[in-house]
């Protein structure tokens, strides 16, 4: 099934705005046959099955690279990542050449079974993520949902991952790819262990708190780098320079000191940009139109930024899923409305 053209994808989502006004961890190929669950009560009811997706003929032969694409697998985001596996799926010329990789803390075998029935020809595997790696490398942050281990994962993603898996898209669940995926994929990360957008005129110092800034040892880490914002929820991982550079560990490092001196007061970013702030691969902005979900405290509704799109990404507290069930929603939720697969349990009466 072949992909709408971007640029037809950008100006239909410009004419709708206009109309809407504004231990360890482990690495476990996994079957769903092979796990004996009992039924969750938190898990969704049911999710419509989504169409086959083809390869086009573009796709065919050695030149087809295997696109790798990562994300969290939770009962209480399960719909935003039906909706994100499906909207990558649509836009890419190759989707048979799009494999998944899922972590979850709990092998629950109905989560897993959902994505299968929903996905039937998916290419997707799903590793166990031990909360106990990280409980005690946690310091409570401003929004409770930033200091759940799953949130860490993405940490732990190169120890994860086997070793055939050389490079990694990260996505958190909040997103919609509204463009081919292989073209993020293919970025030239320039010898950079992470490509991502960065947003320099963003105020970097309100990342850290004062007790960072005035410690010498502490804020000298970013000196000979210039350190600009970037969010971890879209990154493009070498998987091989992760491991070998012993990134895990630095992140962790910084984590240790968070516990001791409090310097920062968010979940999981902070540490990422203490250890890559300033040396990453700068990607181009239209893969990552974040900040959808309004900040993180109030969620308030957020437009889009100038320029091209090719991802959008609820970032912040507000989920469009949230907001259109309570019938509420912003109109930048609209965008997100086509890829939602879930069905609920009792129908929705129209007033």
């Amino acid at each position: 099934m072949p992909p709408p053209a971007a640029g037809c994808v950008v100006a239909a989502i410009v004419a709708l705005l206009v109309l809407l006004g504004g231990d360890e961890v482990t690495g476990i190929r996994v079957d769903a046959a092979m796990m004996i669950r009992q039924p969750s009560e938190s898990v969704p009811a049911t999710f419509r099955e989504a169409p086959a997706f083809r390869n086009g003929a573009e796709c065919a032969g050695a030149g087809s690279e295997k696109v790798n694409v990562a994300m969290t697998l939770d009962a209480n985001y399960l719909r935003g990542t039906m909706a994100g596996v499906l909207s990558i799926l649509q836009h890419t010329a190759c989707p048979e050449s799009v494999a998944f990789h899922f972590l979850a803390t709990r092998m629950d075998g109905d989560l897993v079974g959902m994505v299968r029935a929903t996905f039937p020809y998916l290419d997707l595997r799903v590793y166990r993520f031990d909360p106990s790696r990280v409980r005690g490398r946690i310091s409570r942050s401003i929004r409770h949902a930033l200091d759940q281990p799953l949130n860490y994962a993405r940490i732990y993603l190169a120890d994860t991952l086997p070793p055939d898996v050389r490079r990694v898209i990260y996505l958190d669940s909040d997103v919609i790819v509204v463009d081919d995926i292989r073209t993020l994929f293919s970025v030239d990360l320039g010898g950079h262990v992470v490509g991502a957008p960065e947003y320099c005129h963003a105020n970097f110092t309100n990342y850290f708190t004062d007790a960072f800034w005035t410690d010498p040892a502490l804020s000298g880490t970013f000196r000979g780098r210039r350190p600009c914002y970037f969010n971890t929820g879209v990154m493009v991982m070498d998987v091989d320079r992760w491991r070998n550079g012993g990134y895990t560990r630095r992140v962790e490092g910084w984590m240790a000191v968070q516990k001791q001196k409090r310097i920062y007061h968010l979940g999981s970013l902070p540490p990422f940009l203490l250890v890559l702030a300033g040396d990453i691969q700068a990607v181009d902005h239209r893969w990552n139109q974040h900040g959808l979900g309004g900040d993180n405290v109030k969620g308030r509704c957020r437009g889009l930024h100038p320029g091209p799109i090719s991802l959008l990404h609820w970032s912040g507290k507000g989920k469009p899923w949230h907001r259109l069930d309570a019938r509420r929603p912003c109109a930048v939720d609209y965008l997100w409305a086509p890829y939602d697969l879930y069905r609920p349990s009792s129908p929705v009466l129209e007033e």
